[in-house]
């Protein structure tokens, strides 16, 4: 069963991450020696679309440098860019995280988890077995072709903005604003929520 997106809404049926859990996650964060804050936008039409997801999260956290501080509800979406019909609709979700990595280097694992999961690029705005990108990372905007942040499209995308604002209402994309707003001014036509599902927080 697939629950409708209500305009200017999270899902409802979505709650805010324990206390418990983010102290649980941040003693992990041991490691770590300050750490950025990245976000990161997943999604998959091909194949076990909730496995895959799920796989993606796991092979993040087990990154060197990589800690996931929380995992979005899905969200099922029609393909972005082709006809209607012609390919399966995407799961998608957000993950925040926090890292040592810099940019380049997180955006190197990202196309590594893809092509563990086959991604193939060989059709523009074609189907896919995993896409993984960097929709923000800590405050930097930068148009560098090779990695622009934030992503040039996450602010007109409730695809990622809906998520995102599940799991952290007052975050912001940096040069754009509040993901509240930009929520709210992007149709969800296409975008909704699927309750029945859920990722899991790497343990």
């Amino acid at each position: 069963m697939t629950a409708s997106f209500t305009e200017g809404h999270s899902d409802p049926t979505v709650q805010p991450v324990p206390a418990s859990v983010v102290e649980r996650v941040d003693a992990a964060d041991t490691t770590l020696h300050n750490p950025e804050r990245a976000v990161i936008s997943i999604g998959s039409n091909l194949g076990n679309r909730l496995e895959t997801l799920q796989g993606a999260i796991d092979a993040l956290e087990d990154t060197p440098g990589v800690r996931i501080k929380a995992v979005s509800p899905v969200y099922e979406t029609e393909p972005w860019g082709v006809q209607p019909g012609s390919q399966p609709a995407y799961f998608n979700a957000v993950v925040v995280l926090k890292t040592t990595l810099p940019p380049s280097s997180l955006l190197e694992r990202a196309h590594a988890v893809e092509e563990a999961f086959h991604r193939i690029r060989d059709e523009h705005w074609g189907p896919r077995t995993l896409d993984v990108d960097i929709v923000s990372y800590a405050e930097v905007v930068s148009d560098d072709p090779l990695l622009t942040l934030p992503h040039p499209r996450a602010h007109e995308r409730a695809f990622v903005l809906a998520p995102w604002h599940d799991v952290d209402p007052d975050a912001q994309l940096p040069g754009r604003g509040p993901v509240a707003e930009l929520l709210g001014a992007v149709t969800h036509e296409g975008v909704a929520a699927r309750a029945d599902l859920e990722l899991r927080l790497p343990e």
